[in-house]
């Protein structure tokens, strides 16, 4: 499973995908109607779908002559769910005696 987060991080790490993402959200589309949305050419709008699709954040699905691309809600739950439990996890900080021994050196031989 890290890997794979690791893999979607990156590719929502561009500002072109997070917008195609953010277009995809709110229903399925194809690039045609993409492109008139965003400052991209088709080329790179093809690229970068191509990324989603590979990090499994996007699906296409092929509607006679058109693709159309739609998200997969699974993988944004997973990511969700990755944030939850980081939130959830609690920080203990324990101190051990090797760690306050070298603080009470290192106070005792400074000059303030």
């Amino acid at each position: 499973m890290e890997k794979h987060i690791v893999n979607v991080f990156k590719t929502l790490a561009d500002e072109n995908r997070l917008k195609i993402l953010r277009l995809l959200i709110q229903g399925q589309s194809c690039g045609c109607v993409l492109i008139d949305q965003l400052t991209i050419t088709q080329p790179t709008l093809s690229y970068h779908l191509k990324a989603l699709r590979k990090a499994g954040l996007v699906s296409p699905k092929k509607e006679g002559t058109k693709i159309n691309y739609l998200v997969n809600r699974d993988v944004l739950d997973e990511i969700i769910g990755f944030f939850l439990e980081l939130k959830q996890t609690q920080f203990h900080c324990e101190s051990s005696p090797n760690i306050e021994m070298k603080k009470e050196i290192n106070h005792e031989n400074s000059f303030f």
